[in-house]
């Protein structure tokens, strides 16, 4: 009954309530405009009492790094499927690439506070978390399409980041529309270049 209440000598309680907390804090987020995610906010979606919370995140801060590491998890492992569907090769590398701008597309609150709070695409203390995987993606993706940039890996992976965090941003400022196309075009002409 995982994830579920249940009641017991009169409280309730949850079989993962810090999931259960997080998924609130998605949906929250993602209707942003105007709701509040705090504990006091979130414990009223999951239905506990606000201490509950506590054992998890002891503040407003740590809920919203759980939040931001959570969305990091989701765009690298949105980026693994692309990379899979794509077949490898610099079909993956630009898949991976255009991945990164579409989750920033699809879901613009989650992607800035992953990268207000997040530790970023080169944090390599955390073991396997979605900032690690879409950094390893980068890394690979430089080795198969661009191997003439062995020696500049970091370097090639890092420009290959701003291009697309750029990208994003200037999507989600509304510098730029929305284009599938156009994004796969600039994605190109700098992962790989021009065909």
């Amino acid at each position: 009954m995982a994830g579920r209440r249940v009641r017991s000598g009169g409280a309730y309680h949850h079989g993962d309530l810090r999931a259960a907390v997080i998924a609130a804090g998605l949906k929250r987020l993602a209707k942003r405009n105007g709701v509040t995610i705090g504990l006091r906010a979130l414990s009223r979606d999951v239905g506990v009492s606000a201490t509950a919370l506590y054992r998890y995140f002891p503040d407003k801060e740590a809920l919203l790094d759980a939040l931001a590491d959570e969305g990091l998890r989701r765009l690298g492992a949105q980026q693994a499927q692309a990379w899979v569907k794509a077949g490898g090769g610099r079909a993956s590398f630009l898949a991976a690439g255009i991945a990164y701008i579409r989750f920033a597309h699809d879901d613009p609150e989650l992607f800035r506070l992953s990268f207000t709070r997040g530790k970023g695409l080169r944090s390599r203390e955390q073991g396997g978390d979605g900032a690690e995987v879409a950094y390893n993606l980068l890394r690979a993706g430089i080795a198969q399409s661009l191997p003439h940039f062995e020696d500049q890996a970091d370097s090639a992976a890092l420009h290959a980041w701003a291009l697309v965090h750029g990208a994003a941003m200037l999507i989600l400022d509304r510098r730029i529309g929305w284009d599938e196309a156009l994004i796969a075009d600039v994605v190109g002409l700098t992962f790989g270049g021009a065909d």
